[in-house]
């Protein structure tokens, strides 16, 4: 059942999980049962700068460098996001990722609760790994969970599938320990602010129930 606001506190929230965590699908799943808006950092960024937006035009040549947008233009373009809310409730989804970038939000508009999800990395280097991509159309098929009818091709064409680089298991680890070191701070100031909700688990399907229940809670002030 949907929850629709305003109930005794409108949501203002961040969820936070490294690549492979489930984050997408659990945020999706946020999005389905609450009245939020979802601000993807990596979905503000493209939108401003397919529409050529003053953001948007400061940021297209850092992003087309394959470089990360500055703290200068990525703090104020997410509050001027949530600023476009007027008040009502927010999904944070890749922001904040570094502890300057959470103490500016929290001084400005202060999320009320940060969601983490806590997957072991073996777990998520089990998953990634698992994923192979037909690299001209970008499916995705992952041996455990969607294989292709036939092994290493894909459905439609007949193509060879192939596993990009990052995905494969020396490089998911580095990835995720980078991930680990980055957002470690920005865990811990959340926790000395009492706000971090910690939900640990190997699948979505099991941590889902946990981070729904705790949200139908604490909108209802509990």
């Amino acid at each position: 059942m949907r929850i629709t606001q305003p109930l005794a506190r409108v949501l203002k929230a961040t969820i936070i999980g490294p690549p492979g965590s489930g984050k997408g699908t659990v945020s999706g799943r946020i999005l389905k049962n609450f009245e939020l808006k979802h601000l993807s950092s990596g979905d503000i960024l493209r939108d401003h700068i397919n529409k050529g937006s003053e953001f948007g035009k400061k940021m297209q040549p850092i992003v087309a460098a394959g470089q990360l947008v500055p703290f200068e233009l990525l703090a104020p373009l997410m509050e001027f996001e949530i600023e476009q809310t007027k008040g009502g409730g927010w999904l944070l989804d890749g922001y904040p990722r570094t502890v300057e970038q959470a103490e500016r939000l929290n001084k400005s508009f202060p999320p009320n609760i940060a969601i983490h999800l806590n997957v072991p990395f073996e777990t998520i280097i089990d998953r990634i790994k698992a994923r192979w991509v037909h690299l001209p159309s970008n499916r995705v098929y992952n041996l455990d969970f969607n294989p292709p009818k036939v092994p290493g091709k894909d459905d439609e064409t007949g193509d060879d599938l192939v596993q990009r680089e990052d995905d494969k298991p020396a490089s998911v680890k580095k990835r995720l320990e980078v991930y680990r070191a980055g957002i470690s701070p920005v865990l811990e100031f959340y926790r000395k602010l009492g706000i971090l909700q910690e939900f640990s688990g190997t699948e979505t399907n099991v941590i889902w129930p946990k981070v729904q229940d705790r949200l139908i809670a604490f909108t209802k002030g509990n």
